[in-house]
């Protein structure tokens, strides 16, 4: 089976675009993301936390719906979280987009669900790192984009790569 979530940002990170691809594997699911214009990194200062490696994560509404546009894709939910797990043991925890002049490719494994089990749930990338600590969510931020995950045929293909040079 396979899955799919269009990422589309929101009033923080309007030019972020990407797609997030489900595949089930013998034993898992394969995960792969790709992404451009993620906001440039900056350290955290004066109180602030940086922005980027970004979050990133299941989260357990369908639902993009913009909302505030200071606090978007409030309508996701928190993070999806099946087996009441700590943080940074959700099934929807994933590792970090690292950010390269805005552009991020990843492709993970993970046997903590199949694909049925997350269509309908939304795909969110986050303004600052995961702690993988803070409970219960890690202490990533603000939501810069949002995908609702849905049944596919296939993986689109790769966008193309000029963005990055």
């Amino acid at each position: 089976m396979i899955a799919v979530a269009q990422i589309r940002g929101g009033s923080l990170a309007p030019s972020l675009v990407g797609v997030v691809c489900f595949r089930d594997v013998p034993g898992g699911v394969d995960v792969s993301v790709e992404v451009r214009g993620l906001p440039k990194y900056k350290p955290a200062s004066e109180g602030k936390p940086p922005i980027g490696p970004h979050g990133f994560h299941i989260h357990e509404s369908g639902n993009c719906t913009m909302g505030e546009s200071k606090n978007p894709f409030a309508a996701a939910g928190g993070h999806w979280n099946p087996t009441n797990q700590p943080h940074g043991n959700h099934a929807g925890d994933f590792p970090v987009l690292f950010s390269n002049n805005g552009y991020a490719r990843m492709v993970f494994f993970t046997n903590k669900f199949k694909v049925s089990d997350v269509i309908g749930k939304t795909v969110i990338i986050h303004e600052s790192p995961d702690d993988y600590r803070s409970q219960p969510a890690g202490d990533s931020g603000k939501r810069l984009g949002c995908g609702v995950i849905k049944a596919h045929n296939a993986c689109p293909d790769p966008m193309p790569r000029m963005y990055c040079y």
